[in-house]
């Protein structure tokens, strides 16, 4: 063999050890990746957050309806012309003369005329009613207000003749003297009668004068009803109880006239 020849047969073997090696080497580099995926931690997944769900409810519109077929024009059916006809003219006939009869227009006319008149004279009764009905509901009114003015001036009228009636009397209760005792009144200024043992004609004498006075108090009136029995000394003490005075008698704080009988004791002077 020659030395070109050696070479050649080493080549094969050579690259058999070189594809063997890469294969081991291939295999044990998927079983370190095994190995180290095997060992790699589970990576926890986070929850993912859903937004909730909305529904909206669609109203689906109804198809319309297909459109109808096209009706086909129905073809008019041609018919044959009829052969014309001699027309013979018709025979002529006289015509007979009618007299109209005159239409009920005026008649018809009149009736209407008749029922507007009617109507007319019934809407003129109807406000003629209605006017006569107003007029009497005014007059009653009227009569109801002259009757309730006449009951409030007769009432009032009634309370003033009360009033004065009231007044009256109180004046004329005012006016009449009261029966008084002499008890019951008071001197503004007292009768001071003059008399002498002479005018007594020796003796002790009583007299006894009623009295009337008015409201002021003024004496107006003195009359004797007891005596002394000597007319001369009876009218000196009627003088002295005239020119006196009371002081005004008051019920309530109005004044009355009054009456009371004053008796007088006139005894004799034991100086003369």
């Amino acid at each position: 063999m020659s030395p070109s020849s050696i070479p050649m047969m080493q080549n094969p073997i050579s690259m058999k050890k070189k594809v063997l090696t890469s294969l081991i080497a291939v295999v044990i580099g998927h079983i370190g990746v095994l190995f180290a995926v095997s060992q790699m931690k589970t990576p926890e997944l986070k929850p993912i957050d859903k937004d909730p769900i909305k529904v909206r409810f669609v109203q689906i519109k109804e198809d319309a309806p297909p459109p109808p077929p096209p009706v086909e024009p129905v073809k008019p059916q041609v018919q044959p012309k009829p052969e014309p006809k001699v027309v013979e003219p018709p025979p002529v006939v006289k015509p007979k003369v009618i007299a109209e009869k005159p239409k009920p227009v005026e008649q018809k006319a009149i009736v209407q005329e008749d029922k507007l008149e009617k109507q007319k004279q019934e809407q003129q009764r109807l406000e003629q009613e209605r006017k006569n009905r107003e007029l009497l509901e005014q007059q009653r009114r009227e009569q109801a207000l002259r009757d309730q003015q006449l009951r409030e001036q007769q009432e009032r009228e009634r309370l003033e003749n009360e009033r004065r009636e009231q007044e009256r009397r109180e004046q004329q209760a005012r006016n009449t003297p009261k029966n008084l005792s002499i008890g019951q009144i008071s001197w503004s200024r007292t009768p001071k009668p003059s008399y002498t043992n002479r005018d007594l004609q020796g003796s002790d004498r009583t007299v006894v004068v009623s009295i009337e006075a008015d409201t002021n108090g003024n004496v107006v009136n003195a009359r004797i009803t007891k005596s002394s029995g000597i007319d001369s000394l009876d009218q000196k003490i009627l003088r002295s109880v005239r020119n006196a005075k009371f002081r005004p008698y008051k019920e309530n704080g109005v004044a009355y006239p009054f009456r009371a009988e004053q008796p007088f004791e006139l005894k004799l002077n034991s100086n003369g």
